[in-house]
């Protein structure tokens, strides 16, 4: 499959003369990994390429990655796509990924490609290169890149591993030894990876630990234990004078779902006003599929272990409306 699709994305890019990248919204490391690497070897062909930030503020954590600084603060309605004659989207599932602020379009003279893992990926770009087995979109941009026998420098080694690293921990189920192979390729070519990673792990701000404990005394059980839910309100956050970007990458979900008993974790936070982010970890992937419950939202998708969703309701309707699709999805387990 790579060696097909391979020639046809380096087709694309030999055509077009500007290209355009994007971090989908609450970008992680592989968002900001893939793309990166995708923009400094963009600019090794001196093409022009633009990688806008999205929906949400780029994380300063990654702030030492190089090229970093050349995210551009806007997003998708804020430039004219049909400026650009390619748009390269990475680690993202379906157009609602690109943004969620409206319904987004695509020009009809911008051609797509698509680079992506996960299993809800609605395959609508020109060309989708989509390996679900992967753990990571960054290690599918390594593959692609050493077929095409791409150069890779000190720059696009650093971005690819911290992606690969953020998104597999080295842990995940679907780490192999393709996922060793790739980091041991890259972290030759930077040794540094060390300071990048302390740099990208141990950068946060009072305010994201203050949200951690409120969120861990908001948790809630159903299922006979089976969910264990942190609910946490918009007028929580004003109290707390939390701000959004505090309680992204909280990793709540993956604390719950650390508890012998408690299959699913998950975490409900009303950012704004009728708007909840729902993140979402389990211990069972076999059993519990979360993509399904997720996706079930109407926005939102992932992984079997890992997933989120956006739910335009306040915070009691949105975990009433989880509820209620978890009851539908998985019957057995009773009322909540």
């Amino acid at each position: 499959m790579l060696s097909s699709i391979s020639s046809k994305i380096s087709r694309l890019i030999e055509q077009s003369d500007s290209v355009l990248l994007h971090l989908h919204p609450s970008p992680d490391g592989d968002s900001i990994g893939s793309t990166l690497a995708f923009y400094h070897y963009l600019q090794s062909l001196n093409k022009r390429v633009d990688l806008i930030r999205g929906d949400s503020d780029s994380p300063q954590n990654f702030s030492t990655l190089p090229g970093f600084e050349q995210i551009i603060p806007k997003n998708y309605f804020q430039i004219d796509p049909s400026s650009y004659q390619l748009f390269i989207i990475c680690d993202t599932s379906s157009l609602n990924q690109i943004s969620k602020l409206q319904e987004v379009t695509i020009p009809s003279g911008l051609q797509t490609i698509n680079i992506d893992h996960h299993a809800t990926n609605s395959l609508s770009a020109d060309v989708n290169l989509v390996d679900t087995s992967s753990p990571s979109t960054c290690q599918i941009v390594y593959q692609l890149f050493r077929k095409l026998k791409i150069t890779i420098t000190p720059q696009i080694a650093i971005n690819l591993f911290v992606g690969l690293y953020t998104d597999s921990l080295f842990k995940y189920s679907k780490t192999s030894s393709k996922t060793f192979q790739a980091a041991a390729f890259l972290t030759k070519i930077c040794p540094n990876f060390p300071q990048i990673i302390f740099n990208i792990e141990n950068n946060s701000e009072p305010e994201q630990l203050k949200f951690r404990g409120l969120a861990l005394t908001k948790i809630e059980n159903y299922f006979g234990g089976k969910l264990a839910i942190s609910v946490v309100s918009h007028q929580h956050l004003l109290k707390n004078r939390i701000s959004r970007r505090h309680t992204e990458k909280a990793d709540i979900s993956n604390l719950l779902k650390s508890v012998v008993g408690w299959d699913i974790g998950a975490s409900l936070v009303e950012n704004e006003p009728g708007i909840c982010n729902l993140s979402m970890r389990t211990r069972d992937p076999q059993k519990y599929d979360l993509s399904q419950i997720c996706s079930a939202t109407g926005f939102g998708g992932g992984h079997p272990a890992a997933a989120g969703a956006t739910i335009y309701q306040n915070i009691q309707k949105a975990k009433q409306t989880l509820l209620t699709i978890i009851s539908h999805l998985h019957p057995e387990l009773g009322q909540p």
